[in-house]
């Protein structure tokens, strides 16, 4: 069993209100698994989560997770699976298909992908042919793996072609997007990436497919929750294949969806099952319903317009501390940030920030001198902040709090007790901020 002492300073808060008895079923049944989720739900608590791609879910998501349709096979889609016992499921899927299609305007939408990487497998299998030509933006420059990268069975099936940025503005370099499109011919474009700070032009997209009679692919996983907002472009007008992640901005469960347009609605759906899966995730599928709903409302829209405000300011705070925002600035809920003025690599500035309680992640930046695993620049963003209810004012002392803490190096004098001052700094902060606070799990 666990400290006796531990249970009752953390239950209160943890324990009776936020997993209520199941967490007690789960302590006397495996008390070390337990501690890993009262472990980790302090680790969220008692540091900064700047992690682009993370989000804090609301309790009702985490209900939905945690329910009885983890345990129902459902192979197939509503009113055709191969299994019995189906209707209850069948109304949960129903749910995240119409609310889906409603928030974001779309002809079809699949929610059944487990992932980001299940989605865009199942777009590539729906759109194109092992061998066929894709053209997406370059890993280096802020795409994605499975865009047609060589270690991934996107850019092993398929022949990728990839474009950039230019050097100076460091945005997507269109022209270059329809010299190569113009040259190369591809069945597939995918627009959407892992580290752009812009606003992706899908109409000058859509007019480069069309001129090469190409499908357009939009990667939404990043910026779909502020798509759900109305505070970015929606790409839906004009791809004919959205693929997107839940987890994100979005808020919901870990997961992925598809959206589409109906006369691809059927290569879809059989892309995802039988060809790329089998049963579906229902209790991660009721999640992404509750998800959605909440991203339908006046609060959602108010968070993703503070998202962005969030990310916007702690750009400026972390030009203030000598780290360049790439491209100037952002239009998202994301900053890049070049720390090649400050002499620090990527991979320091992570592991410096994770000893002040500060997580986020070291990148590549456009035209890097670094390999990967050094990067030049860090990644950070601000869902998980301004999902605690920081605003630009925290935002501020967020930059200040990443400068001081990449600028002390653990190993010279003087640097592990300024690491530890910022730490203090963060808990003070993140204490007036709670992640999962009391009055949250209790609404």
């Amino acid at each position: 069993m666990l400290d006796s002492g531990s249970v009752a300073i953390r239950g209160e808060a943890y324990v009776d209100t936020f997993w209520g008895p199941d967490f007690a079923w789960l302590e006397r049944a495996d008390p070390e698994v337990a501690q890993v989720l009262l472990g980790e739900l302090d680790r969220q608590r008692d540091g900064l989560q700047l992690i682009a791609s993370e989000n804090f879910t609301s309790p009702a998501v985490l209900a939905a997770l945690g329910s009885t349709l983890n345990d129902k096979y459902a192979e197939g889609y509503p009113g055709r699976r191969y299994y019995g016992g189906c209707a209850q499921v069948d109304r949960a899927e129903q749910l995240a298909v119409e609310r889906a299609e409603r928030l974001f305007g779309a002809e079809h939408a699949n929610v059944q992908p487990h992932s980001g990487a299940s989605a865009n497998l199942a777009a590539f299998a729906a759109l194109a042919e092992p061998g066929d030509t894709v053209l997406a933006m370059d890993l280096p420059q802020g795409g994605h793996f499975t865009h047609g990268s060589r270690v991934n069975l996107s850019g092993k099936w398929f022949h990728p072609i990839g474009y950039g940025v230019t050097p100076n503005t460091e945005e997507i370099d269109y022209d270059e997007v329809r010299d190569l499109a113009l040259a190369h011919r591809p069945k597939v474009i995918i627009c959407g990436a892992t580290a752009y700070p812009r606003q992706i032009d899908f109409a000058l997209f859509r007019d480069i497919a069309d001129e090469v009679d190409a499908y357009l692919l939009v990667d939404a996983s990043h910026f779909i929750g502020l798509v759900a907002g109305g505070v970015v472009a929606s790409p839906v007008p004009y791809a004919d294949v959205v693929t997107c992640t839940t987890h994100k901005v979005l808020r919901g469960p870990r997961g992925g969806m598809i959206l589409c347009r109906e006369e691809l609605a059927q290569r879809v759906d059989k892309a995802v099952f039988p060809f790329s899966q089998g049963g579906p995730m229902m209790h991660a599928i009721a999640a992404k319903a509750v998800a959605l709903r909440e991203a339908s409302g006046p609060a959602f829209k108010a968070y993703a317009r503070q998202v962005v405000a969030n990310a916007r300011e702690l750009a400026v705070g972390l030009a203030r501390e000598g780290m360049r925002p790439v491209t100037g600035g952002t239009d998202t809920h994301l900053v890049l940030a070049d720390l090649q003025e400050l002499g620090v690599t990527g991979r320091d500035a992570e592991a410096r920030c994770d000893l002040a309680r500060i997580v986020l992640n070291k990148n590549v930046i456009p035209f890097d001198p670094q390999r990967p695993a050094l990067a030049s620049g860090i990644r950070v963003g601000t869902p998980c902040a301004t999902t605690q209810g920081m605003g630009e004012a925290e935002m501020r002392r967020v930059a200040e709090l990443i400068g001081a803490a990449v600028r002390s190096d653990p190993g010279t004098t003087g640097g592990a007790s300024r690491l530890a001052d910022v730490a203090d700094g963060v808990l003070e902060l993140v204490r007036r901020f709670p992640a999962y606070a009391r009055q949250e799990v209790m609404a």
